[in-house]
């Protein structure tokens, strides 16, 4: 069953720092609020708009290990208001994150919005099927016309998210981004030329 973020996050080690840097009341005070773990139309909607997140998962050695994942907008599918999912595709064949995932059950996901600065963090227990045993669910997570084999199901069970704040992030935009805010009018690309829109 999901639990409130703090659950997961703040064992000894972190209360004690928290003590020691002055901010553990704050945080001794956020544990006592109600678990969260069922995503709101909020977090749907931002997870459903992304085209890329960061995966972090650890092997049996202790070591964590953080993988980028990246497609098509909204190739990272929203199954329910607890799960997960994506395609995954033919790669490197190093395999680290599936072999942890098998291992350990467990993942950190981080999607971030680098234009509008904000962040998502959730916590998930993980499963990771073949796609020929769940045809339906392959049709669920399969993005079309996307030229890519697939080879693998990630599915993900929130247990706990959380949202950081927006300090220290860079604005940055991709060029799909930036063509719409040019076309949209927004005076803060009107002195971009036609010319930087070739860039790929």
């Amino acid at each position: 069953m999901g639990q409130n973020f703090s659950t997961f996050t703040f064992t000894p080690s972190v209360e004690e720092a928290q003590e020691r840097y002055g901010s553990r009341k704050n945080y001794a005070d956020m544990a006592e609020e109600p678990d969260r773990f069922n995503l709101t139309a909020k977090e749907l909607g931002f997870i459903e708009s992304r085209d890329s997140f960061y995966m972090a998962t650890v092997g049996e050695n202790g070591w964590p290990y953080v993988q980028f994942r990246g497609g098509a907008r909204g190739f990272f599918k929203v199954l329910g208001e607890r799960t997960l999912g994506f395609a995954d595709f033919k790669g490197n064949r190093q395999y680290i994150s599936t072999g942890n995932i098998n291992a350990e059950k467990k993942a950190m996901l981080f999607l971030i919005d680098y234009p509008s600065r904000q962040r998502l963090k959730i916590w998930a227990t993980s499963e990771i099927m073949d796609v020929g045993d769940a045809p339906e669910l392959a049709s669920r997570l399969v993005v079309p016309d996307y030229r890519a084999k697939v080879e693998r199901l990630f599915v993900f069970t929130v247990e706990a998210y959380d949202w950081n704040c927006p300090a220290h992030i860079t604005q940055r935009y991709s060029l799909e981004e930036i063509e719409t805010e040019m076309l949209n009018g927004n005076p803060k690309f009107a002195s971009l030329g036609q010319a930087s829109l070739s860039i790929s």
